[in-house]
């Protein structure tokens, strides 16, 4: 057995066979397989989470789950995430007939075929993404969902220097790989933090031979780490929210009322002009946007009676109850979204596809929204000076 791309630990009585695959390698699902088969550990260590064993194991299940189901549970920021992964992984395939995680899938069968107990590694894609949503400022936030949009509508094709380079990074690593370029802060819980919980999750795992399925990227971290015990609550701890946006986002809306209440009191019918005015513009607006993405009567309906009540609450938006409607009307399931990044190629499946029509609503609506409480709360403040 080749012992090229292997490494192993002897600690306190225990040994830690470290595999560090190529997600994008037909020969590191081999090796796998090989190494499991050979050595007969008491566990196999995966760099999964619960949620990305389950998109592997239960494919069909989560293509029968209907969005609003998705948005009930939480899910919707890690089928945005999926989709960004699958498109990447789908033009991988079609460039090189490659099947990216294949050595995660072969991990999981052999460990079956072999009676290990099977450890699922990796911390949850949910407190990652979160974690490093809070190291960004606005601009990063921004620059993060436009990066993981464009990433799921691009027809880029991939170099085979690209490709090289990402036989030594985990898919989500490979995703953000420029993102984290430019914001070298990210490097802490995309990959030192994980590697982190990676080794102590290898480390607590049952038996005293144990397989762990890597990333190559993750080994060189993984093995400084093992030595230590590992704080695992502050670990998947979620960052603290700031406040500085909440105070920001209520200011707004108080400062509106306020003016309006003020402007009521001293002359009512200029008062009443403000509120038709603030009414008009946000409603309008925003329900022109659900028009151009062409929604259901119920849900152009929708954004305009949601709008202006939305604008004075930062906790909610027009696009969002716009777009809850559109589901409920034209229900997609996860079916819509696996096809997301074949049918945007062409205008007839970007309005079939009934997921692209759903974001082009919640998009339009919210911009129509913000456009129509510039416009309107402009309109408020003159009405306001000319009744001083």
């Amino acid at each position: 057995m080749s012992e090229e791309n292997i490494t192993r630990i002897h600690l306190d009585g225990k040994e830690y066979i470290l595999i560090g695959t190529a997600h994008v390698s037909k020969h590191s699902a081999e090796q796998v397989k090989e190494v499991i088969e050979a050595e007969q550990p008491d566990s196999v260590c995966v760099e999964l989470d619960e949620q990305r064993y389950q998109s592997i194991t239960e494919g069909s299940k989560w293509k029968e789950m209907d969005i609003i189901q998705v948005i009930k549970e939480k899910k919707a920021s890690l089928l945005l995430m999926n989709l960004a992964i699958s498109s990447f992984q789908n033009r991988m395939a079609d460039q090189f007939g490659i099947k990216a995680g294949q050595e995660m899938i072969q991990g999981i069968e052999s460990a079956k075929a072999a009676g290990a107990k099977l450890v699922l590694a990796d911390r949850n894609i949910q407190i990652t993404f979160a974690r490093i949503w809070g190291n960004l400022g606005l601009k990063g936030k921004s620059l993060l969902l436009s990066q993981v949009v464009a990433s799921i509508f691009s027809k880029d094709t991939i170099t085979e220097e690209e490709l090289e380079k990402m036989k030594n990074q985990d898919t989500i690593n490979a995703i953000l790989n420029e993102f984290t370029d430019s914001f070298p802060r990210l490097k802490k819980p995309l990959i030192d933090e994980r590697d982190q919980y990676l080794a102590q999750k290898i480390k607590d795992a049952p038996g005293e031979k144990i397989v762990a399925v890597l990333g190559a990227a993750h080994v060189p971290g993984i093995k400084e780490e093992i030595k230590k015990e590992q704080d695992m609550a502050k670990l998947t701890e979620r960052p603290p929210k700031s406040n500085v946006p909440k105070i920001i986002g209520w200011s707004i809306p108080v400062f509106i009322l306020a003016i309006i209440a003020y402007t009521f009191f001293a002359n009512p019918s200029a008062g009443l002009a403000q509120t038709i005015s603030w009414i008009i513009w946000n409603g309008s607006l925003s329900a022109l946007g659900a028009a151009i993405a062409m929604g259901h009567p119920l849900t152009i309906l929708t954004a305009f009676v949601a709008a202006p009540i939305t604008s004075l609450n930062p906790l909610l938006a027009a696009g969002w109850f716009a777009g809850l409607t559109q589901a409920y009307i034209r229900r997609p399931n996860v079916r819509d979204f696996e096809t997301l990044s074949e049918d945007v190629f062409s205008v007839k499946g970007f309005w079939r596809n009934k997921v692209s029509r759903i974001l082009l609503i919640v998009v339009l609506s919210n911009l129509g929204s913000s456009l129509g409480t510039f416009i309107g709360g402009a309109d408020v403040i003159r009405v306001f000076f000319e009744n001083l």
